[in-house]
Formats: C-alpha cells, sequence, structure tokens
C-alpha cells in the first residue's frame, strides 16, 4: 500500500468571515477556490506545513487552532487535512502570492458563492456543520 501524503488546508478565520483563495495555476485548478495550504514535507508536522504554507501563499503569520474532524481523498497519493486557523496580532493582510491571483473572506451566508475545488467543498462542508 502507498504511503499517503497530506496536504494540509486552513480554514483561516477573521472572526466570522472564512478566507477563500482562487487558484491560478494550474491550469485544470485556475478559477476555482480552495482554502490555502499545500504539502507536508517529510520531517514536517501538518502544523508546521501550515504555518509555512500560509507564509509561503500569502505572506501571513498564522496560528494553526484545531484539526477539522475528517479527512478527503485527492489525487492519490494525497489527502487533504484540514485545520483552523488564525493571524497572528500583527500579522500583514493575506495577499496572492502564489498559486492564487485572488482572495476573499467569505460571511457565513457567502460560503457558498465561489467556485470551490470538488475536494474542497466536503472540507467546508465540514466546516460548516462545527
Amino acid at each position: 500500500m502507498t504511503e499517503r501524503i497530506v496536504v494540509v488546508g486552513a480554514a483561516l478565520f477573521d472572526g466570522t468571515h472564512l478566507l477563500a483563495a482562487r487558484r491560478s495555476a494550474p491550469p485544470a485548478l485556475a478559477g476555482r477556490w480552495e482554502l490555502p495550504g499545500g504539502k507536508v514535507e517529510q520531517g514536517e508536522t501538518p502544523e508546521a506545513a501550515l504555518v509555512r504554507e500560509l507564509q509561503e501563499e500569502l505572506g501571513v503569520a498564522a496560528e494553526p487552532l484545531t484539526r477539522v474532524p475528517g479527512e478527503w481523498p485527492l489525487k492519490p497519493p494525497y489527502v487533504l487535512r484540514i485545520w483552523t486557523a488564525r493571524l497572528l496580532p500583527g500579522s500583514p493582510a493575506p495577499k496572492p502570492l502564489q498559486d492564487h491571483d485572488e482572495l476573499r473572506w467569505l460571511a457565513p451566508d457567502e460560503i457558498w458563492d465561489v467556485d470551490w475545488l470538488d475536494q474542497d467543498v466536503e472540507a467546508v462542508r465540514a466546516l460548516t456543520n462545527l
């Protein structure tokens, strides 16, 4: 059996709004929305990967809070795991630096206004059930 590779995603909240990031690459995913994050590197904890990915992709300092129950399959051998997170005090506002061309803070009644990537739909649904 192939070992699974974890991809972490951040449910980044500013209190009541959830941050969504629109993909600019690769072409097959461009224009659709996701929770920002990325692959856990060898020897890295998922929480450390989340902090690193948010710094690289959005230029922010963030703190992972709680893992959202569940795991969502991506293209094998990848699986998606989500953590709630918050910006650290003094962190700059998020900017799309890598793989994204737009960010939106979504109010609870706007969560389904964006075209989420298929694998993120179930993760966002799990978030809304918390």
